[in-house]
Order: structure tokens, then sequence, then C-alpha cells
């Protein structure tokens, strides 16, 4: 199992840059090698990623979600895939969003990725272009604010 965990520091209010994560559908739009995610519930969702020039698709479900404070989420099938996302109010218009994601490299090119810190500049990047997607604008293209509780 591979585990990267990158933070960032957004110059937007938390609610701003908690709203725009709850917005799946946008992903693609700053995350290198995600090409699309399907929200087909609250709580449930069909990702499509490409990597190392492998697509793949698995089916992921929210395992808790708390508006301004974090939203994780695992696989279901498929790719063996995981992460949590948190914000922490740094300022007024100031958010600190720190994402972990841990995954299981599949194959010789992605496990030799892993090894040399590949992963750690994936997710660096996508918090990057997640900076620049949620400032540029600076507001969310939507919010769901509802609350989903950690079963068990």
């Amino acid at each position: 199992m591979t585990t990267v965990t990158k933070s960032i520091d957004v110059h937007v209010p938390i609610s701003t840059a908690y709203n725009q994560w709850t917005q799946f559908e946008t992903f693609p739009e700053f995350m290198k090698g995600v090409d699309t995610i399907q929200q087909l519930d609250d709580r449930h969702l069909h990702w499509k990623v490409s990597v190392g020039g492998q697509t793949r698709e698995f089916d992921a479900e929210v395992t808790e979600q708390h508006p301004d404070e974090r939203v994780a989420w695992k696989s279901t099938d498929g790719t063996t895939h995981a992460g949590v996302v948190t914000f922490h109010k740094l300022a007024p218009d100031e958010t600190r969003v720190t994402v972990q994601l841990d995954w299981e490299p599949e194959g010789i090119a992605e496990k030799a990725g892993a090894i040399v810190g590949v992963d750690d500049h994936q997710v660096a990047g996508d918090l990057d272009r997640f900076k620049s997607f949620i400032e540029d604008r600076a507001h969310e293209t939507g919010a769901w604010r509802g609350d989903v509780p950690r079963e068990g």
C-alpha cells in the first residue's frame, strides 16, 4: 500500500474550499489522471482514471463527510483506493487543504513509480492545480453541505 500526504494553503474561506471539494465531477479539471467521476448519489461515485498508460474504472463510497472539516472515501471494487481531505481555517480567507491518499500500485510501472516518488509529485501537482482552480474563480462551482457520518 502506498500512502501520500500533501498540504497546500489556498487563499479562500474554508467553506469555499470545502464546497468545491464536494463537487467530485469537477476533479478532472485539476487532477491529472482522473478522466471522469460520476456522482451516483450522496455516498456513491464511479471513477475512471488513467495511470501509467492504463485506464481503470472503480466505484467508491464516501465514508465520512462533515462540512468545512473533512471528506473521506474508499473504493468498493476494482482498484484499492482510499483518501481523506481535511480543511483547516488559517485565517478568514485562508485555508489549509490536506490530502491523504492510500492506494495499491498495480503492475511493475506503478510500483516503480511509487518507489521513486511519482505519486508524491502527482498529488502535489493536483493540489497546485486545485489552488489555481479555486483562487482564480474566488468562489466554488457548487456545494453539498450534507453530513455523512462514519459507519461502524
